[in-house]
Formats: structure tokens, C-alpha cells, sequence
């Protein structure tokens, strides 16, 4: 073994050592709270909210370091305005959340009681991507610390500025039994999805995911997955073109697109296609006159992502596509700043509408009539979300009911996930499972069902023997 490789052999092991560590910490410590009180779990919030609100600067330049340059909106919006909303937002439901539910006893169970309890699971694994690193990690941790857990993350070795400043907040907010950062490469990973948790909540891409699951169930540990997948946009044939790309191309354009709910590709009414992309050179260059050291146009996270993007280009020009750049300058492999590139006349065999793009690419496919575009989609994958363009109730109603994704925005793109109100997961392939919200808690928390009776009960008229006249009265009575 070279000396490299002894290093990062070592480095490997004390990640996963440490890892082992602190869950048996946590562990114990949970034991010793298994049910923390409501005022414990809003300070708990506070704690988090302060963490994200005195070191926004911080944050922001550790984003800005990891993905080369990122724009400081796309921070503020994908990262820190999300997390402190989420946080907002649970800590003034958290009371309604807490509260026992009431549950209905028929007549012949009576006299008795019966309720819903949520209550805490334990110590929660939560594994982060790279594109929203903060918002990714504090989004299911929120969820987590209401429900009355402990969270142990692990952060994406993509992202190691962010990940050095978060674990140091984390250290400097909160004890290590109670929230505490990991990270390491990708065998730390495996180790990591493989931890007897209590749940595990992983984000990342539908391949990864199937690993993650197939580890998590050696020790049966509850997965919630958030996947991706192909997110189309269907333009319909009543509304603008210029109304449409308006409302879709900040949610393709945010962090570059690398956004597991961005657009993925545009279905629009045959003969609208050099509309659409008229209307979409026009908004792309009021958005980004130039691309290059552009501090608003986010950079592709690192040289691997950058060239897979390129590669998709590639194929798809080689098999007959046509590429156009957005904006005033092409880009640049040494910066990895990408403008929007629309691919025209893509075809099944192409990569690009194979593979998630997650990059600031999109195929414009045209349609004959809405049932073909709805039958195109029906024949993939289920999306993680799916987007319509249509002023038409009729037209929206149909196609939500006619097709599966894991959500839905009408004349919007991509911001039903910070809607905070919403669940937000996907279906089948794009991930199983919901957080944000009231699901969020449930996510994280046992219903306990609980029936209870007093000192009257009427139980001992079903004890044998039986064939008792009692027992044929009740079976007569319920038995129909």
C-alpha cells in the first residue's frame, strides 16, 4: 500500500469510527429523554434558527468555495431563506402537532378509550447531497428535533467547506448526543446507510438510493428516500409562450440547475418549439447578459459534474441533435460556469432524455395533442414533480389526474418545496416517503396507538367456553 492510499485508509477508518461513536452516544442519550418536552424541542429550533441567521455570511462564502463561485441569491434562496422558513413555520404548529389524537372505540369495544400518540423514534440518519447543502441538512433535521429525535448527518464529501463550518456550528449550538456532523467519502457513505438508526432519510439520486435502501434493510431501518428523475414541463396549447417560459425558467436557471426539482425538459404543442425558444433567449440573456464571471450564474459543483454535463451535449450531438448556448459567451471548462443550452430535436436513444440532467441543459420536445405528451411521460419513470402551463382548469385537472409525479406546480416551477405546508417526496422511482410540515413530524415520529379501559369492563363475556347465549347475542349483533 502506498503511502496515499495508507492515509486515506486511516481517514476512512476514523470516519466510520467516529460515526459508530456518536450514534452510541446518542443512543444513550436518548434513553435517558426518550420524550422531551415541547418547550426542550422549540429551543431546540430556536438553537437551529440562530445557528443559520448569525453566521449567514459564512454560510453563503462556504457555498460560494465549494461549488467554485455560486450566486449569494441562489444561497438565499435554495439554502437559508428556506431552512429559516421551515424552522418558522414548525415551531408555530408544533403544539397542534404534539398533541394526542383522539380516536373512535365502536360500541363493542366499549366502555373504553383510544388515542394517537407521537412519539419520538430515536436517533435520526440524515444523508445530505452537495446542491443544497445547508438547506438539505437542516430541512429533515428540523423535522427531526420536533418530533423529539437526535440527528446525526452525514454531509457530501462535494461540499468540504460546508461541511467544515456546519460541523463546527453544530458543535458550537448543540451537544453531540443531540445533533452532531460526520462526513467522509463514498465507503463512509455505505457505512453510514448501513447504522442501525432509528430512520434514515436520504437525498441523493435514484441509483444511490436503491443501495441505500438495500443496506438500510439489513437492520430493517425505515427509509424515507428523495430522489430525482426526469420533471417534465408541459407547455398547453391555450396559454403564452412568453407567459410560460416566464413562469418555468427560474426554476430551471436556480443553482444552475442543479435542483433535483428543476425542469428536466419542456413538452410544447407542435409548432410552438422556435416560439419557445425565441421566448427563452429573450428572458435568459434580461437574466444573465453574459455568463462568464458572472456572480449571478452559479458554477457546475466540480470537473466531474461539469464534463457529464458536457458528455450528455456530446452524445446528443452526435446523434443528431441541435445545441444552442443561451447568453453572449459559450463556457468555459476552467470556471465551469454553464449558460442554459437548449437541445432540439432529441430522440429516445440520446442520453440526455435518458439520465436526470441536473445541469443547466433542456431538451424542447413538441407534441401532437395532450394525450401523446401525457402518454410520453406515463411511459417513464414517475417524476419527482411535474409541471403544467395552462390557465385551462379542464386541462390542469386532467393532466394531474392523469399522470403520477411526486408534486405538481400549475404556472410555477419548482417552489411547491418551500411552500411549508406542503409534503414534499416522490413516487416510485423518484423517492417514497414525505417531510416538510405536519409530515415532516409524522415522518419522524411512532403513532402509538393506545386503548385504554378503566376498572368496568365487559371483556370476560367472550372468555370460554363458548356457545354461551351471551357470546351468541354479540356475534349476532356485530356479525352482519
Amino acid at each position: 500500500m502506498n503511502q496515499t492510499a495508507e492515509v486515506t485508509s486511516i481517514t476512512a477508518h476514523n470516519d466510520i469510527q467516529q460515526m459508530d461513536d456518536l450514534l452510541i452516544k446518542q443512543r444513550a442519550a436518548f434513553r435517558q429523554n426518550p420524550y422531551p418536552a415541547m418547550s426542550e424541542r422549540l429551543n431546540n429550533l430556536d438553537k437551529l434558527k440562530s445557528l443559520v441567521l448569525d453566521n449567514q455570511q459564512a454560510i453563503e462564502q462556504a457555498m460560494n468555495e465549494d461549488f467554485g463561485s455560486r450566486a449569494s441569491d441562489d444561497s438565499k434562496v435554495g439554502d437559508i431563506m428556506t431552512s429559516v422558513m421551515g424552522i418558522n413555520y414548525t415551531k408555530s404548529k408544533l403544539k397542534s402537532w404534539m398533541k394526542s389524537e383522539k380516536r373512535h372505540v365502536g360500541i363493542a369495544f366499549q366502555p373504553a378509550s383510544a388515542k394517537v400518540e407521537y412519539q419520538p423514534l430515536g436517533v435520526i440518519g440524515i444523508m445530505v447531497p452537495w446542491n443544497y447543502p445547508l438547506f438539505l441538512a437542516l430541512g429533515p433535521l428540523t423535522a427531526a428535533l420536533a418530533a423529539g429525535n437526535r440527528a446525526l448527518i452525514k454531509m457530501s464529501e462535494y461540499t468540504p467547506s460546508t461541511n467544515k463550518l456546519l460541523t463546527q456550528l453544530c458543535k458550537n449550538y448543540f451537544p453531540d448526543d443531540l445533533v452532531a456532523v460526520v462526513e467522509g467519502d463514498a465507503r463512509a457513505a455505505a457505512h453510514f446507510s448501513g447504522m442501525k438508526f432509528d430512520h434514515l432519510f436520504f437525498t441523493g439520486s435514484t441509483n444511490v438510493g436503491k443501495l441505500v435502501m438495500r443496506a438500510a434493510s439489513a437492520n430493517l431501518v425505515p427509509v424515507t428516500l428523495e430522489l430525482g428523475g426526469k420533471s417534465p414541463a408541459i407547455i398547453c396549447d391555450d396559454i403564452d409562450i412568453k407567459t410560460a417560459v416566464n413562469r418555468f425558467i427560474l426554476g430551471k436557471t436556480l443553482n444552475s440547475g442543479q435542483t433535483c426539482v428543476a425542469p428536466d425538459y419542456i413538452l410544447c404543442p407542435r409548432g410552438k418549439r422556435e416560439e419557445v425558444v425565441q421566448a427563452l433567449k429573450q428572458q435568459y440573456s434580461r437574466m444573465f447578459p453574459t455568463v462568464l464571471n458572472n456572480d449571478d450564474c452559479t458554477c457546475v459543483i466540480n470537473e466531474g459534474q461539469y464534463n457529464r454535463l458536457q458528455g450528455l451535449l456530446e452524445d446528443a450531438k452526435t446523434k443528431g441533435a441541435t445545441i444552442i448556448p443561451l447568453g453572449e459567451d459559450n463556457s468555459s471548462p476552467a470556471q465551469r460556469q454553464m449558460p442554459l443550452t437548449l437541445v432540439l430535436d432529441a430522440t429516445t436513444d440520446m442520453t440526455v432524455l435518458q439520465d436526470e440532467i441536473f445541469g443547466p441543459i433542456l431538451p424542447i420536445l413538441e407534441y401532437d395533442s395532450l394525450d401523446a405528451a401525457i402518454n410520453s411521460i406515463n411511459d417513464g419513470e414517475r417524476p419527482l414533480a411535474l409541471y403544467i402551463y395552462s390557465f385551462d382548469e379542464k386541462t390542469q385537472n386532467y393532466i394531474t389526474k392523469h399522470t403520477h409525479s411526486g408534486g405538481v406546480c400549475i404556472n410555477e416551477a419548482a417552489f411547491h418545496v418551500a411552500v411549508d405546508d406542503l409534503p414534499f417526496g416522490g413516487v416510485g422511482a423518484s423517492g417514497m416517503g414525505n417531510y416538510h410540515g405536519a409530515e415532516g413530524f409524522k415522518t419522524f415520529s411512532h403513532a402509538k396507538s393506545i386503548l385504554k379501559r378503566g376498572k368496568l369492563t365487559v371483556a370476560h363475556f367472550l372468555f370460554p367456553p363458548y356457545g354461551q347465549a351471551i357470546q351468541k347475542l354479540i356475534y349476532k349483533l356485530f356479525i352482519r
